[in-house]
């Protein structure tokens, strides 16, 4: 059923400049959807700032995602930004002239079980004051908004403010957006770690030399917490493998992403899917996991169904490993690997494309195109960190999504850039606050999507 040996993940490449600049105002380490928000925000507000990644733009979790743009099922903290990202989803592609993917075609959720339609309602009364729109469905409407299945939902929710966009375009196209705007791109050029100057950040050491900076911000995803070690400083987070893919254009039995109980289906603008398996995402035992093993007992106790615990590689090597303190005037593991691939879970493609063709009978001979995988890096309450440093004035830090972190990004980017310039925050910061894993503040499992 599916292609013998899908190709990878596709995705538009972006023109770097040639010459680091002596010194910025601001600059930003990692150039996912988080960290091309932020150069973008910073370089339209007037300010002068590089954007540095180890790899490429969008090379890592920006581009292995679903492309989800939704305020539903989201934690109450992250609905206000989220709802200001949506709004940037919408302008952004005016203001830079390129299509992001971004349609605002709705977002339907469905299912068997009566505890997790239980579950959804809680979540809507609790969302009500944010009159988002969104709604519970009974299982007619379930059938009706789900044409051609065969399956029996009991209901549903249903957000038709929500949306999706595509991976392979958002971030790579909001970069160029940043470089009309005057920011300066530096792809392959690793940053190995900051200069401080009396307890403050003065500049950043690269592989290519130094950069000044009055302020920066790391967007390193995955790599912030190894990151922010070698620094002194200490944030909980830990990475989950998880596996998609894309598959050959076929009928389209929904105008946006549908999360049904055995798989995600996200439409893409080439007739094709975006394909997630509700199977276990892989949990491998690291250092860092066992540094911060007591932070996330709670998570892991609630979503244990979901998590398959492995020994792997990255015991050894990659973000999640132990590499204490190295130099700045010599390679690090940041060159060593300048792209987090992790290999793809192959088994699971034959299982979901059954599984789609059980619920869609008209989608019969859909195959995988592409797979691939990515790890989705995480924090205890599944809650970004959109913070400055304490012990490190001038940093701000902008990472730990926690698996939704692609449509809040744009929204992200902007409120890191504020925090990092001294701007009116455009939400309140407060619930994203680093200090929250140290101060004493009670900790929420996080829930499934």
């Amino acid at each position: 059923m599916s292609t013998p040996n899908p190709g990878p993940r596709l995705l538009d490449p972006v023109e770097s400049d040639a010459a680091l600049p002596a010194s910025v105002d601001v600059a930003v380490i990692g150039a996912g959807i988080v960290g091309v928000g932020a150069a973008y925000a910073l370089a339209k507000a007037g300010h002068s700032v590089a954007l540095l990644d180890k790899g490429v733009v969008a090379g890592e979790q920006s581009s292995r995602n679903w492309g989800w743009c939704r305020t539903l099922n989201r934690d109450e903290r992250e609905i206000p930004l989220m709802q200001h990202s949506q709004s940037l989803w919408d302008s952004l592609p005016a203001e830079i002239g390129a299509d992001m993917g971004f349609r605002r075609n709705g977002l339907v959720y469905v299912t068997k079980d009566p505890q997790q339609l239980a579950d959804w309602k809680a979540w809507l009364d609790m969302a009500q004051p944010y009159q988002m729109g969104a709604r519970i469905i009974d299982a007619a409407e379930a059938k009706r908004l789900t044409p051609g299945n065969e399956q029996d939902w009991i209901g549903g929710i249903v957000s038709p403010r929500d949306g999706r966009a595509e991976p392979a375009k958002a971030a790579p196209a909001l970069a160029r957006g940043a470089r009309a705007l005057g920011a300066t791109l530096h792809q392959n050029c690793a940053v190995r770690g900051l200069d401080t100057t009396g307890g403050r950040v003065s500049g950043v050491f690269t592989e290519k030399g130094r950069i000044g900076a009055q302020a920066v911000v790391l967007a390193g995803g995955a790599w912030a917490s190894m990151f922010l070690r070698r620094h002194g400083a200490d944030m909980p987070q830990s990475s989950v493998h998880s596996t998609i893919f894309a598959t050959t254009p076929a009928k389209q039995v929904s105008s946006g992403p549908l999360y049904t109980p055995d798989f995600i289906l996200t439409p893409l603008l080439d007739g094709g899917y975006l394909v997630a398996a509700r199977a276990r995402g892989r949990l491998e035992l690291t250092p860092a996991g066992i540094r911060y093993a007591r932070q996330f007992l709670p998570s892991l106790r609630k979503n244990w169904k979901m998590v398959e615990l492995r020994f792997g590689k990255s015991f050894f090597e990659g973000p999640d490993a132990w590499h204490g303190k190295w130099s700045f005037d010599r390679p690090t593991v940041f060159e060593r690997m300048r792209v987090l691939d992790p290999k793809p879970k192959a088994s699971i493609v034959e299982p979901t494309l059954r599984e789609i063709v059980a619920t869609y009978p008209e989608l019969a001979g859909i195959r995988a195109a592409r797979l691939w995988a990515g790890w989705i890096d995480s924090t205890p309450d599944a809650v970004p960190v959109i913070s400055p440093v304490e012990a490190l004035l001038g940093l701000v830090v902008a990472a730990g999504f926690s698996g939704h972190g692609f449509g809040i990004g744009p929204g992200a980017g902007r409120l890191a850039a504020d925090l990092a310039t001294g701007a009116p925050p455009v939400v309140d910061p407060a619930p994203f606050r680093l200090s929250r894993f140290s101060d004493g503040s009670r900790m929420h499992a996080p829930a499934g999507i």
